[in-house]
Formats: structure tokens, C-alpha cells, sequence
């Protein structure tokens, strides 16, 4: 756990600047004033929680506080941290695959969220714990997806199911099913096209996919993966919500958490759609995409330490 914590934090560096190192210098050296509240809001708006996180996150620091008198600033940081970890939700093992095999796991969002490379570590990870993986190539619009899971499948040494481009999306996620059905395979990963979540008809063609993996696998898809780019923000909410309405989506994954100081959208997302965080993306290795850890996150934008809190 240290040395996912550490990864992190520094991965989170730009978050950690933006908002934890804005917090200290906020509460440090001071005794705890109600007066303070008002810039700690601003601080919080900055990193992009959203207004409706926000709201919750206040109203229930300001409880703690009533509640147990902190006579230090600092203190408060501590009670900030419970009520932020109290409000995530996480999945407590994203690994784990259904009794009943293959399981069919969809990778859903928009171009340029790294759902593709995400898809293809998923794999090698999955491999690594011992199942039996395929990936789909059901990304036909974009010329390179492909190629680029066909690397990662060489890579994590998984077969890949792939048709030319153009191809009908529907029946790449169709031939990847059936090949784990006929070769007893524990797991189907399929990539899906960078879908523009204002796009209606791509939409209902993601749903036909939906529906084309359930009636060949009891329950398919049991996970349904919606990739956003944290660098996105507060747009990264709008697609989420236009996924959700499209495809029962289970969780998130948020990548390139390394590349923006507003690492907050986790909080928003989650207020929004009560939707668990599963995998947490903060650079390009392949260690570098962690299992989302509620407590370990929010320590990590923060910039506390562990002993801190102990």
C-alpha cells in the first residue's frame, strides 16, 4: 500500500499543488474560524469538485466541526478528509469476474480518453492474476485502434478479435463473445468506438452492442467501463450522464489524473450519478493504473502523509 500511495500522490502532483498545498497554506499556523469556510469553498471550486459535491462537502465538515470543537485549523484538515473519503465509493475488487464464464467486460467513451490503452492494460493485468483474456477491436471508425490493441494484445500475449475498418461494431463484440464461449476463456474485453456523447445514432449503435453480447452470454456485459479523462472536468460529468442514459454503466475508470490540478471531478461524478470510481489512471506505465482507493485519494490530493491521520 506504501508504494501505491506514493505513486499516487506523485502522480496526483498537480491536484496535490492545486488543492491540498492551497488548504495548508489556508489553515496553517491558525486557529479554526467559520470566517475560513468561505475561502476553503473557492479552493475546492478551483479543483473542480463541483457545485453539488461542494455543498454536501461543507455542510458535512461543518457537523464535524459543531460536533467535536477542533480548536486548530490543521484539525479540520483531518475532519475534510473523513467527510471526502465518506462520500466516495469505491469498488472494493473490480477484478473480481462472475461464477458463470466469460465474463464481457465493454470499454465505453469519448476519443481521446485513452480507452483503447486502458483496455489493452486491463488485459495484461487480468492475464497476470491468472484468467484466460480475448479483446475485441469493436473501435472500426478509428484507423489505428485496431493496431493498437492488436500491440497490446502481442504484449500481454491475448488473442484479439479484429475485422477491417469500417466493419459493423456489433459483430467484432459478437465474434469476441463467441470465441470465449468456445474457448472457455474467463474474460472478453471490448474496446468500443470514441463515441461523441452528443451523437444520437453512435449511441443507439453502442446500445445494439449492448444488446447483440447479452443475448449470446447470460447477463453480458457485466461491467461496463466509462473512461473519461480527468482533464476534462466538469465536461467529463455531461458525458457521463449521456453514457448512463445510453448503457447501464457500472463504473469509471479516470485517467490522466496526472495531467490536470482538477483532479475533483471524481467527487462530482460521483455525486452526480452514484457511480463507483474503479481504476484511477496517473501516467503511462502500466503500473499506472491503480485500483481506485477512496482513502489513498483523497490522502493524495490532500498532500497528507499517513502518519498524519493515524
Amino acid at each position: 500500500m506504501a508504494g501505491f500511495f506514493e505513486r499516487l500522490k506523485q502522480g496526483m502532483s498537480k491536484t496535490r499543488t492545486g488543492l491540498g498545498d492551497r488548504i495548508r497554506s489556508l489553515v496553517g499556523g491558525r486557529q479554526w474560524s467559520d470566517s475560513l469556510y468561505d475561502e476553503l469553498e473557492e479552493i475546492l471550486y478551483e479543483a473542480d469538485l463541483g457545485s453539488q459535491a461542494i455543498e454536501v462537502i461543507l455542510a458535512q465538515l461543518k457537523d464535524s466541526v459543531r460536533q467535536r470543537h477542533p480548536e486548530r485549523a490543521e484539525e479540520v484538515v483531518a475532519l475534510l478528509h473523513e467527510v471526502m473519503v465518506a462520500m466516495l465509493e469505491s469498488n472494493p475488487n473490480p477484478y473480481q469476474l462472475p461464477d458463470q464464464r466469460p465474463a464481457v467486460w465493454l470499454m465505453v467513451g469519448v476519443n481521446g480518453t485513452g480507452k483503447t490503452t486502458t483496455a489493452g492494460k486491463l488485459a495484461q493485468r487480468m492475464k497476470h492474476q491468472g484468467h484466460s483474456v480475448i479483446l475485441g477491436a469493436a473501435d472500426t471508425f478509428r484507423a489505428a485502434a485496431p493496431e493498437q490493441l492488436l500491440e497490446w494484445g502481442r504484449r500481454a500475449q491475448v488473442d484479439v478479435v479484429h475485422q477491417a475498418e469500417g466493419a459493423d461494431p456489433a459483430a467484432v463484440a459478437f465474434d469476441t463473445v463467441r470465441a470465449a464461449m468456445a474457448r472457455r476463456l474467463d474474460l472478453a474485453i471490448i474496446d468500443t468506438a470514441g463515441r461523441l456523447h452528443n451523437k444520437t445514432h453512435l449511441m443507439q449503435e453502442l446500445s445494439k452492442i449492448v444488446r447483440v453480447v447479452g443475448r449470446e452470454c447470460l447477463d453480458a456485459p457485466h461491467q461496463v467501463w466509462l473512461v473519461i479523462d480527468a482533464t476534462t472536468g466538469q465536461n467529463g460529468l455531461e458525458q457521463a450522464r449521456v453514457f448512463q442514459e445510453a448503457v447501464r454503466v457500472t463504473g469509471i475508470l479516470l485517467t490522466k489524473l496526472d495531467g490536470t490540478a482538477k483532479g475533483g471531478i471524481a467527487f462530482s461524478i460521483h455525486q452526480a450519478l452514484h457511480l463507483p470510481i474503479a481504476f484511477v489512471g496517473v501516467g503511462e506505465k502500466l503500473d499506472d493504473l491503480m485500483v481506485f482507493d477512496a482513502d489513498q485519494y483523497v490522502r493524495a490530493i490532500l498532500g497528507m502523509e499517513d502518519r498524519e491521520l493515524d
